[in-house]
This record gives C-alpha cells, sequence and structure tokens, in this order.
C-alpha cells in the first residue's frame, strides 16, 4: 500500500477535494487512513438516509474513516461542537474547511473496485477485486 498525504485549506470542500485527489493522481481505490481538521461549515447524512443536518459554526473534525473508488467517495465523519457535542453520520458536499484538515490516504495498490447494485440495500455497494 503506497499513501498520500495531503493538507486542505481554508474553504475547499472535504468530499469534493477527497474525490479530487483521487482522480488526479489517478486513484482507483483509496481508503482514509487519517483525517483532522476543522470545518466552519457542515452537510451530513444522517442515519436512515432520509435527512440531512446542516450547520454553520466550528468544528472540530474527531474521525474520518471512509474508501474512495473509481472518484466516488463514501465517507463517514464524526464532528465535535464548541460545546464538546459530537454528531456524525455520511459526509455530503458542503463541509467547508476552516483552518485546516490534514488527510492521509492510503492507496490500495492491489485492489480494484467498482460500485455495483444491490438488491437488498437498494443502493449500488462496493466490490472489490483483487488485481495483483
Amino acid at each position: 500500500m503506497k499513501e498520500l498525504a495531503i493538507r486542505l485549506k481554508r474553504g475547499e470542500d472535504l468530499k469534493k477535494k477527497l474525490q479530487t485527489i483521487c482522480i488526479e493522481n489517478d486513484v482507483d481505490t483509496a481508503v482514509v487512513l487519517s483525517g483532522v481538521g476543522s470545518l466552519y461549515q457542515m452537510k451530513i447524512r444522517l442515519a436512515g438516509a432520509l435527512s440531512f443536518l446542516e450547520k454553520k459554526e466550528n468544528f472540530e473534525i474527531v474521525s474520518l474513516t471512509g474508501t474512495v473508488s473509481n472518484g466516488k467517495a463514501h465517507v463517514h465523519i464524526s464532528l465535535a461542537d464548541e460545546k464538546g457535542e459530537v454528531v456524525g453520520g455520511h459526509l455530503c458536499e458542503g463541509c467547508l474547511t476552516d483552518t485546516t484538515c490534514e488527510l492521509v490516504l492510503g492507496i490500495l495498490e492491489e485492489y480494484g473496485s467498482g460500485r455495483v447494485y444491490d438488491e437488498s440495500t437498494g443502493y449500488d455497494e462496493i466490490v472489490f477485486e483483487k488485481v495483483r
């Protein structure tokens, strides 16, 4: 596995940047190894995929985990507000970096991936394939 480390600057959209980084670096499949920083705006999809939570205030990223396959990110995020209260969910476009976001991605060189519709979930789910 190779690693890729990037720092996002103020105003950059976390999800868009994750996807762009992989496309620009010709990365087929990656995992988020680490993500630390802050946001001044967040948008996450809550459990059940029926509603979104959007807020404009200061947040610390306390966890970031997921995959990027073929330029599409499936990432979950946990954020703490100024009171230390934590909320989490599915990372959506609209999470904007405040002071910084330091990302470390693991590039899975021995695996390719794609998405296939899964009737049991109703979603296109990732399928990993060992290529080497």
